[in-house]
């Protein structure tokens, strides 16, 4: 649009202001961060000169909104506040970068909140949910690091995500100081030096603190407690200066260090939870004592106080309570802690907004709502949208009861959308998450988070590569923090910009080839998800094929038999696919022999392109995406020739014919093949890992199992 001339003084002069028509009124570190990343794009060669003039037109413009106007070389950014005005900067920005010019465009946010969710680990004494995998342990010191927080701020903001949940069962004694508690506020930072075991709440968890971790606390820092206040208020006005909004969600009751350390098996404090020994000012976990409700009440009044930039509170009526309303009203205590803390600051506070997320796990919406129906500011209720399987499909129906429960008391809900699927290997298929957000019921939608239950997307800390171990995740996974939130904002975001995106990321003398196979097969993990359909993240790890070792440890060949899939995705399992063949019953199912055939041509596919690269000529990190790819492709392989051998079994089961047993066999000893391949490029890469809710991703244990499962189908 604009030709090229030479930069004249008068033009470096509008790199500082950028000509803004009402430098009075925007006054914003949301403007100043785009004019940052504008200004990096023109010293780019070849970007042209131009004014910039911001507004704001908040009649006009809805909000986080923009309109860009190209008039030769004056450029108008018209914003519905100051967060579209950003987000237009930052399109400025990217088209000078992937295009070279600026044209006139105009967009609106598709979902109003689109958020990350991070359970986060402050310490060893104050986990997140589950903190008994690496990933927890690992990254305690991270999240206490002001540049990881720097990096990913600015990438949220740059991937327009303007939610961050943190999520913690009690953060309050690493995050303030209460005058009448004195003794509950907790000075330095520790990790545990304990080595799980992947046994089920080894370390009391999920979300308390067993006194094996006690036992074997480990100093990371030194850093007293006003230290840790000034640090979490840095980090919360750096997110507002992003346009992000700051909410903390907690489980109940898990006081952990405040209260006595429980049994390193939690069941035990189950049993017991009314005969507990006191902890710090007479606090226990137990839900009727009234000192335990007094805490409460007053460290959420504290929490608030001290950090003015928490948007909203998220609250859980359990997992330590008695599990059904009969035996008491946890609906009661959640509001005589939280929701009078929250009353209590306000009387100091009258202006002050705290927005309350409520989720639905262990409630009762009429219950919820006999005590929060008239909440002064905003109210909503939290559901897990796709269990904990987020890369299942993209056509996801668990919400229905939710949305009816709700409808009544005309509330919205956040969706949590739980990835507890894909640890390792680096994912991004455009289509299925267009297509994911776009299904979300909008009219019932307040936003979504997007996060994991039992990985902390901390830094990465697997990686054999020297020049990678220790990246920030969210540069790892670049293009699938990109993907959610980019096309959570503009859901129609055109695929020429996400490939040019990807091509400045990753350099390859063939982008569009290495960008298509990535794109196909990234399509394996959710097939695997349908077929095998396991709901929570203690029953699956699809990475290793495996869920707890309470759950059955490795998914072998049996389990593949009859194993439920997904609901209403059209699939039927190996063995009810026997039986109505058997039955002579035609069925218009997915099969699992076309679920196999898809898995083969889409591996097959992607190791073929592989193969087609050159790979000597690029980047760490291209060449780390290509092995990534290719470990996906041999996944792929290694589940397409189990459920064909499943398949086989079903029949031979049914009736005793030897061929059966025959093909059975041919197709474990191929799917062996495929994950002694899969197991030699993850090891080539990457350390094993104890996943916190599954157990172990270990490679090489995976081919011992697939072994085993092979001999046991030769004995039958």
């Amino acid at each position: 649009m604009f030709k090229n001339s030479l930069f004249v003084i008068a033009f470096f002069i509008s790199l500082i202001f950028f000509n803004c028509s009402k430098p009075a009124t925007i006054n914003s570190p949301l403007v100043d961060f785009a004019k940052t990343h504008i200004a990096r794009a023109i010293k780019e060669p070849g970007n042209p000169p131009f004014n910039i003039t911001w507004n704001i037109d908040s009649l006009k413009q809805k909000p986080q909104s923009y309109t860009i106007s190209v008039n030769q070389e004056n450029i108008i950014i018209t914003g519905g506040d100051h967060l579209g005005l950003m987000y237009g900067g930052l399109e400025v920005a990217e088209q000078l970068t992937l295009n070279g010019n600026i044209e006139n465009t105009s967009h609106e946010p598709y979902t109003l909140k689109r958020g990350l969710k991070m359970n986060i680990p402050l310490d060893a004494r104050t986990p997140s949910y589950d903190d008994s995998g690496d990933a927890a342990i690992k990254n305690v010191k991270t999240v206490w690091e002001w540049d990881f927080w720097k990096n990913y701020l600015d990438q949220m903001a740059l991937n327009r995500y303007n939610v961050l949940s943190l999520w913690n069962p009690h953060p309050f004694p690493s995050m303030i100081k209460l005058k009448d508690y004195p003794d509950v506020a907790l000075n330095d930072i520790y990790t545990t030096s304990y080595k799980p075991n992947g046994l089920e709440n080894e370390m009391g968890d999920p979300g308390l603190v067993s006194s094996i971790v006690f036992d074997n606390l480990e100093l990371i820092k030194k850093q007293p407690i006003d230290d840790k206040i000034a640090f979490w208020q840095k980090v919360m006005q750096y997110a507002k200066d992003r346009g992000i909004d700051i909410y903390w969600v907690n489980w109940n009751i898990c006081p952990n260090s405040v209260a006595t350390p429980v049994a390193p098996m939690y069941k035990t404090f189950r049993i017991n939870m009314r005969n507990e020994i006191p902890g710090k000012h007479g606090i226990t976990h137990q839900m009727d004592n009234p000192i335990t409700i007094a805490y409460h009440r007053a460290a959420i009044k504290e929490f608030l106080k001290t950090y003015p930039h928490v948007k909203g509170i998220g609250i859980t009526s359990g997992e330590h309570m008695p599990l059904n309303w009969e035996d008491s009203n946890r609906e009661e205590w959640v509001w005589n802690t939280y929701g009078l803390g929250i009353l209590d600051l306000k009387k100091e506070q009258p202006d002050r907004q705290v927005d309350l997320i409520h989720r639905v796990w262990h409630s009762d919406m009429k219950q919820i709502m006999n005590y929060w129906g008239n909440y002064l500011d905003t109210f909503d209720v939290s559901f897990k949208y796709a269990k904990a399987r987020l890369y299942s499909s993209p056509s996801i129906n668990f919400y229905d009861d939710h949305v009816k429960s709700m409808k009544q008391y005309n509330l919205k809900s956040w969706w949590n959308l739980r990835n507890d699927d894909i640890f390792v290997y680096r994912w991004a298929n455009t289509n299925y998450v267009r297509d994911f957000i776009k299904n979300m019921p909008k009219e019932d939608t307040k936003g979504y988070y997007m996060g994991s239950d039992g990985y902390v997307w901390g830094k990465e800390f697997i990686s054999k590569n020297p020049k990678l171990k220790g990246e920030y995740e969210f540069d790892k996974h670049k293009f699938r923090f990109m993907l959610w939130g980019r096309l959570g904002y503009n859901n129609n975001l055109s695929e020429d910009v996400i490939f040019k995106t990807f091509k400045k990321h990753y350099k390859s003398q063939d982008a569009q080839l290495l960008f298509n196979t990535w794109q196909t097969a990234s399509k394996i993990i959710p097939q695997v998800n349908r077929f095998h359909w396991r709901n929570w993240d203690a029953d699956w790890s699809v990475e290793a094929c495996r869920a707890r070792e309470k759950l059955g440890g490795f998914r072998d060949i049996f389990d593949f038999v009859d194993n439920p899939v997904m609901p209403n995705q059209n699939l039927i399992n190996c063995k009810d696919f026997v039986e109505k063949e058997f039955s002579g019953i035609e069925t218009s199912e997915e099969t699992p022999r076309l679920v196999s055939e898809r898995l083969i041509s889409w591996s097959n596919q992607s190791i073929e392109a592989i193969n087609k690269l050159d790979v000597e000529d690029t980047s760490v990190q291209t060449k780390a995406l290509i092995s990534d790819i290719e470990s996906m492709s041999y996944l792929g392989l290694f589940y397409a020739f189990k459920i064909n051998a499943a398949t086989n079994l079903a029949y031979f089961q049914k009736k005793k014919d030897k061929k059966y047993k025959y093909n059975t066999i041919k197709n474990m000893q191929m799917s062996l093949e495929a994950v002694i391949k899969y197991a030699e490029i993850s090891n080539a890469n990457y350390n094993t890992q104890m996943l916190a809710r599954p157990g172990a991703l270990d490679w090489d244990n995976m081919v011992n199992e697939v072994k085993k499962e092979l001999q046991a189908v030769m004995k039958l």
